[in-house]
């Protein structure tokens, strides 16, 4: 059975130009700062030059074959280039950050938390922000944030299978689904593990950066048409996602460009008995946990939907004032997230 070593943190974003935090769970914060320059190598006073949001990319993840990091830069890749969103670039800066707090989550009991407090042990920064700026990325005009989950059962995984049951608890989350659907190009990955009674408990990390405009016919979804595998329902997620008492279904996120602003106003499944299902419509107008930003919305069953079925999706809504519509279908996994 699966331990409740705590709920989900939101993803949050530490955003310029005013824009509000997305999903935030306290994670938020102001991203302003600078990277301290360090020694150059062969001695000189001379300073190097500062680093930029792309300074510490690799063009080949450097994660380690058939390793949980690697499962969860693969299968987030995976759904995300589907419905048209960029790759994850490896950011080792970012690496660095999201493997601290995933030690961190390890060395104070577990819980799994978006910010640190800077009298515990393994304390690099309050906030993704902090925490990436500490280890060298950017911090002045560059969107940088996170998620983090954890994971137990008593039963022992593969390490790849542990990394995809991480990404499929924020792929059915209202407020993580975000990883999968927002127009970042960056992202480090961390992994803590401990034992509890005999088997693994996972804590995980990602930090993600760099907000770029998004091609194609704009807004996109994710999940999208011929998405397969998705979890059926969400156990639970802080914050608690309106309308919702305990699990709830597959969510659907609907993002445009980083200076848009999409409003939902209708959204249904069908299943293939007919079944329609009215879907919850959060927007940042209307999001009480004020965890959205204006580019994205999203729409959720307030109830699990069923495992192994196809459901088509109609949603109806605006992007910058102008009328749109997204008709696809999509299918779900006996997963749970």
């Amino acid at each position: 059975m699966k331990k409740n070593i705590s709920t989900l943190t939101a993803i949050s974003f530490a955003a310029m130009l005013a824009l509000a935090a997305c999903g935030g769970g306290g994670g938020g914060g102001d991203s302003s700062g600078s990277s301290s320059g360090g020694s150059s190598n062969n001695g000189s006073s001379s300073t190097p030059p500062a680093s930029t949001a792309t300074s510490a990319n690799v063009t080949t993840p450097q994660y380690t074959a058939d390793s949980a990091q690697l499962a969860v830069f693969n299968t987030l890749n995976q759904q995300r280039q589907q419905c048209g969103f960029p790759a994850f670039v490896e950011n080792t800066q970012l690496d660095q950050a999201a493997q601290a707090h995933a030690s961190y989550m390890g060395q104070n009991g577990g819980t799994i938390s978006d910010t640190e407090v800077a009298t515990n042990t393994g304390y690099t920064g309050v906030t993704y922000a902090d925490r990436a700026v500490h280890f060298g990325f950017p911090g002045s005009g560059v969107y940088t944030g996170g998620a983090s989950a954890g994971y137990y059962t008593n039963a022992t995984l593969s390490e790849a299978a542990y990394g995809q049951q991480i990404v499929n608890e924020w792929l059915g989350g209202v407020y993580h689904i975000a990883v999968a659907a927002l127009p970042v190009t960056e992202i480090g990955v961390g992994w803590n593990e401990t034992t509890y009674n005999g088997y693994p408990e996972i804590h995980s990390s990602v930090s993600i950066a760099n907000l770029q405009s998004l091609s194609g016919n704009l807004p996109l979804t994710f999940p999208c048409q011929g998405t397969t595998g998705v979890p059926y329902k969400e156990a639970g997620e802080f914050p608690t996602p309106p309308n919702t008492s305990g699990a709830f279904g597959t969510p659907v996120a609907v993002v445009g460009n980083p200076t848009d602003t999409i409003v939902l106003t209708s959204g249904t499944y069908t299943d293939t008995s007919g079944n329609v299902i009215t879907l919850q419509v959060l927007n940042s107008t209307n999001d009480p946990n004020q965890e959205l930003s204006a580019f994205e919305a999203v729409a959720y069953p307030a109830a699990p939907l069923t495992a192994n079925t196809t459901y088509s999706v109609s949603l109806t809504g605006t992007r910058n004032g102008t009328a749109f519509s997204r008709n696809f279908t999509f299918t779900t996994g006996n997963v749970v997230g």
